[in-house]
């Protein structure tokens, strides 16, 4: 029998089911609705065979149930390897570990926990030569990643004909040579996304074009910060990619990096950069709290209610100017009249303790 595998999101595929408990808890399950011997999904005897599930979509999965053929042959499942992850690389088979199966009892079902491990591809694979892979029942129990990407707002350095910047994060619903952005050949082409508020930026997913024209990619940086300085290209890098194959997803960890825009830029003379789908994973938003002290010189007096407001306008529109928007800015204190006079000048010097 062929390896079988689902598109669960999709809804097609081979008896693909989904329910969702009392628990918010997504339950993805491929069950084979057939007896134990006769509704398995098995490879040939060869070397190295895999089973993979296609998600449509990176889950954070919390548990694998693996049920075991019932009438012969249960030692073939043991040593099987649990995978879970977003490449495709080797089959998908390079991806984490969730698991290893030491061995399942004859026509019985074992549990593994996979700690919220991320990833679009469950794989299932028996290292070694001369390996039969029988699954009779796959359960995948998990909860669905939020993108932070798709509730962003894309912008890029130039535009090529029609491939606009948010064709990058449009959740893949386009293929990967109609629905990518681009820009033009240009030096130092960048791709910019406003996730409007500060996240913790886990991972990042990318995408590159199917139909041709892959090595485009290569050498291009992700960068995380709150800086618009210089586009935004001047943020702490997360990764540097140095190739993806064509059409597929590569991730890159960015260990909650800290920041509002993400940024992914190509170095050099008449590149371009083109994007099939970019997917952002991480924890937020966040609301950073900063105090700082300063010092006015003024005749005004700074007691007054309405004098602070027009202060805190000033300020907030000379941070909107370097890029600093979306902020609150507020008197932590009433600043202190008495602190120093200049009876020559007429003014008095004021200290603005802290602002939140």
């Amino acid at each position: 029998m062929a390896v079988r595998s689902c598109w669960i999101l999709a809804g097609t595929g081979t008896r693909c089911r989904i329910h969702r408990s009392r628990v918010s808890q997504t339950i993805l399950e491929v069950k084979m609705l057939d007896q134990l011997y006769t509704g398995c999904s098995s490879t040939l005897n060869e070397t190295n065979p895999w089973w993979r599930l296609d998600l449509r979509d990176v889950y954070r999965v919390s548990e694998v149930v693996i049920t075991n053929r019932k009438e012969c042959c249960a030692e073939r499942i043991n040593g099987a390897e649990i995978r879970i992850g977003n490449s495709l690389e080797n089959n998908g088979t390079n991806n984490p570990i969730c698991a290893v199966i030491p061995d399942i009892p004859a026509g019985e079902s074992n549990n593994y926990s996979c700690y919220r491990l991320e990833g679009r591809y469950v794989i299932i694979h028996i290292p070694g030569d001369w390996k039969i892979l029988t699954l009779c029942e796959v359960e995948v129990y998990g909860y669905l990643a939020e993108n932070l990407a798709v509730a962003g707002t894309a912008i890029q350095s130039s535009t090529s004909a029609d491939w606009f910047a948010e064709k990058a994060i449009d959740r893949g619903l386009q293929q990967l040579y109609t629905g990518c952005s681009s820009t033009i050949p240009e030096n130092n082409p960048w791709w910019r996304l406003d996730l409007h508020h500060i996240y913790r930026v886990s991972k990042v997913v990318i995408t590159n074009r199917k139909d041709c024209c892959a090595e485009r990619i290569n050498g291009a940086e992700i960068r995380i910060g709150n800086s618009l300085e210089n586009n935004g290209t001047n943020n702490p890098i997360c990764a540097v990619i140095p190739a993806i194959p064509a059409g597929e997803s590569y991730s890159y960890s960015c260990d909650g990096m800290e920041g509002r825009y993400v940024n992914l830029i190509i170095p050099g003379d008449m590149k371009t950069l083109t994007l099939c789908e970019v997917k952002i994973y991480g924890e937020g938003p966040f609301l950073k709290r900063s105090f700082i002290k300063l010092m006015f010189h003024s005749s005004k007096d700074l007691t007054d209610s309405t004098m602070r407001e027009s202060i805190l306008k000033q300020l907030g529109s000379a941070l909107a100017d370097r890029g600093f928007t979306d902020l609150t800015l507020t008197w932590s204190q009433t600043p202190k009249q008495e602190v120093m006079q200049n009876v020559k000048a007429g003014k008095s010097e004021c200290v603005l303790t802290s602002i939140q």
